[in-house]
């Protein structure tokens, strides 16, 4: 996302120092990150300690983290009919409509432009996946593109699987600084109030939807339903769509194909693609970080990109960035070069 030459740290100092406060980083990402010609690709494991260099332990994220899983072993105990259906009809919205449109293609790597309401309620619908905040997802999220595979990567497989899918969530990515750190890699949506809100109140507007879920169950079906929807609806729901994005940061740079030869070890894995609406087509993503449209090949199908194409069509979306206008633009730029 981020290109190299746009951090001042060299790789050998981002090893002492994860971040540069008094900088900051251009909010759009590079259109790709392939391989120059004759140039290896990264592989190898990092001899970088995955344990940042100021130790935090983020016992918040890890109590919140721990809560959730503990309230969905509760789901044999709790099941419903309408439990399930609400949790698939939430996990699609919030892991689609709010992570991988909105957090992902939207805010970090501004492949698209949709009406300021329209990026806000996406924006919503994003945090209510319980994945963090719209700011602190995409700080990490610039940072993981700037670095992948490399010393600096907050989520590198590198540092062992298990770190690169959830164990990293435990610790700090900002040095104890996270003001700094959100002004090097998120300048643009600090000058968001909204965001900025929905980043700030992150946990208390996660106990009013639970309120709200538990309250309408109670009273549709009494407290029967009442906790079938609060442990379906609020916990399966979140641990499921957190796992979803986990696997595209451990199992997608694990396993998989290559349509492109990019600087980490990024792969196109179907089974991900599939559970996480477009996204395990990840070499695709790392070669070509701004496109919305991640599938390319006729196979790739990518949900996620299905949306963005009937918001374009009805007008709610425009300068899409897809295969096509890419094409465009390089044979407009061949053009000039020629003339």
């Amino acid at each position: 996302m981020l290109g190299k030459d746009s951090i001042s740290d060299t790789p050998n100092q981002q090893h002492h120092q994860h971040h540069a406060c008094t900088l900051s980083s251009p909010p759009q990402s590079l259109v790709e990150e392939l391989v120059p010609v004759g140039l290896p690709a990264a592989g190898g494991a990092s001899k970088v300690s995955p344990v940042p260099t100021v130790y935090h332990i983020q016992w918040g994220a890890t109590a919140w983290l721990v809560a959730l899983h503990i309230g969905a072993l509760y789901a044999p105990w709790s099941f419903t009919w309408s439990g399930l259906g609400l949790a698939v009809l939430f996990h699609w919205m919030t892991g689609s409509l709010g992570i991988c449109l909105g957090f992902h293609r939207l805010l970090t790597h501004t492949g698209l432009v949709v009406p300021n309401w329209l990026k806000n309620v996406f924006t919503t619908i994003g945090t209510l996946a319980g994945e963090g905040g719209p700011i602190s997802w995409t700080a990490n999220h610039r940072k993981h593109h700037a670095y992948s595979d490399q010393p600096g990567d907050p989520h590198s497989p590198h540092d062992g699987p298990w770190w690169s899918h959830a164990f990293w969530l435990a610790f700090t990515t900002d040095n104890g600084d996270p003001e700094g750190y959100a002004r090097k890699w998120v300048p643009d949506l600090l000058k968001d109030k909204y965001t900025v809100f929905l980043e700030k109140f992150f946990l208390p507007i996660h106990i009013a939807f639970g309120g709200l879920v538990t309250g309408i169950g109670y009273l549709v079906g009494g407290p029967t339903l009442a906790v079938s929807w609060l442990v379906w609806v609020i916990c399966v729901r979140m641990v499921a769509v957190m796992h979803t994005t986990w696997f595209v940061n451990s199992a997608s740079h694990i396993w998989g194909y290559k349509n492109y030869e990019t600087r980490d070890d990024s792969r196109n894995l179907w089974w991900v693609a599939v559970i996480a609406y477009g996204e395990g087509w990840h070499n695709n993503h790392h070669a070509h970080p701004r496109l919305a449209q991640h599938g390319h090949k006729w196979w790739e199908f990518d949900m996620t990109f299905m949306v963005i194409r009937l918001l374009r069509a009805v007008g709610l979306a425009k300068n899409v960035i897809d295969l096509q206008s890419m094409d465009e633009k390089k044979r407009l730029h061949i053009e000039r070069a020629a003339a």
